[in-house]
């Protein structure tokens, strides 16, 4: 139990200080990305405004229809891509991105890739 408490209070420490530095506006916002074991979460956040535009997430039904898995680096590739063409039908061309406390590596910096080879400027 020591070293998962441990490994959350990291990545607690590693989210705090991603969020000190990074913010997001109406023009620019926060590209926030959340990972669990099995899917990952992404929200375009105006923190200016303290709203949310809009979330999507390994659980949508445009992901299901891909067939990937949302636990690979496969299926992040497959998700960015969505998330890069949803915020271009949204209007949003540029992004801030909160990698949440992750380490940019594997599917984070998968999603990440997608969203740049989808249109998003960050």
């Amino acid at each position: 139990m020591k070293r998962l408490k441990k490994k959350q209070a990291a990545l607690a420490r590693r989210h705090r200080r991603v969020r000190g530095k990074v913010s997001g506006t109406a023009q620019r916002p926060r590209l926030c990305v959340t990972r669990s074991n099995s899917n990952i979460y992404v929200q375009f956040v105006d923190d200016v405004a303290r709203k949310t535009l809009f979330g999507i997430s390994t659980l949508g039904p445009d992901f299901k229809k891909t067939g990937k898995n949302g636990a690979n680096v496969e299926g992040a590739e497959a998700f960015g891509e969505i998330v890069g063409h949803a915020a271009n039908e949204a209007g949003i061309t540029e992004v801030v991105f909160d990698r949440g406390g992750n380490l940019y590596h594997g599917r984070v910096k998968a999603l990440a890739d997608a969203c740049r080879k989808a249109g998003l400027k960050f």
